[in-house]
């Protein structure tokens, strides 16, 4: 296939034909063909489907890979297997993306200050018996963790996981797919400058009262959710963000460029 001229005269390469073969399998995934774990076909068989080399397959394997959307396994027993996609792979690629315009995770809070609470008041419009009882759960995953302790702060590593299943389930089930995406790609940014923020000094100075706020501030939530009232759960987790925003961003990692955070 020759190139072709562009509308300014710009020379315009042809897609190569691996190229062209990851753009069809990438699309059978996205839209459920390929689901998450199904092995794709022996190279053999998928060699005489496109027509191809080995060579030339295995190029469009390695353009999935560097997407994570496959995983290929060498070997008399490897093959390629669909994966599901990680949201941070696309946390990266967005945080390569805003370090070019020098975006801070400061910024990138208050983007998330925005669209989260909006999210909690569409899930309390919305909000199902699971996605109440999936909350609940984590509450009290977060009460135990705390109970547990002696001292009365929790495992840093299982307080930032079970914290960040919450938001994210606000997000998730929000019923609005575009809202969802877009704040687990945010979420991911902001939970990995949280793991940072912990394990520098998360035992030196965390004060016991801090994580008794903030189960208080998820349980309240929950009874906003229940209630339906959209309202109210809007403004109370704004406020709850706010609060948590100054312990998030009080060190010297709130101006730091979001790229440093997956270096």
């Amino acid at each position: 296939m020759s190139a072709t001229l562009g509308p300014v005269g710009q020379t315009v390469r042809a897609p190569k034909t691996a190229e062209l073969i990851a753009a069809q399998l990438r699309r059978r995934i996205v839209q459920g063909e390929l689901t998450p774990g199904e092995t794709l076909p022996p190279e053999i068989q998928l060699m005489e489907q496109f027509g191809v080399s080995r060579p030339t397959l295995r190029e469009a394997f390695r353009i999935l890979e560097a997407e994570m959307l496959i995983s290929v396994r060498r070997g008399s027993r490897g093959g390629a297997q669909v994966m599901a996609p990680d949201f941070s792979v696309a946390a990266r690629h967005v945080g390569l993306l805003l370090q070019m315009q020098g975006t801070t995770v400061d910024d990138v809070y208050e983007a998330r200050m925005i669209a989260e609470p909006a999210c909690a008041r569409m899930l309390a419009k919305r909000r199902t018996k699971q996605d109440l009882a999936d909350l609940s759960e984590v509450v009290a995953e977060l009460q135990s963790a705390v109970e547990s302790k002696d001292d009365a702060v929790p495992d840093p590593a299982l307080w930032s996981r079970l914290t960040y299943r919450f938001h994210e389930l606000i997000m998730e089930r929000c019923g609005n797919r575009t809202m969802a995406v877009q704040g687990a790609v945010l979420q991911e940014i902001v939970a990995t400058h949280l793991e940072m923020r912990v394990s520098r000094n998360f035992d030196k100075t965390e004060s016991p009262e801090r994580f008794q706020r903030a189960i208080k501030a998820y349980k309240r939530l929950v009874v906003l959710v229940e209630a339906r009232d959209a309202e109210g759960a809007e403004r109370h987790w704004r406020t709850h963000m706010k609060v948590a925003g100054t312990y998030l961003l009080k060190d010297d990692l709130h101006n730091k460029p979001v790229v440093d955070l997956f270096a």
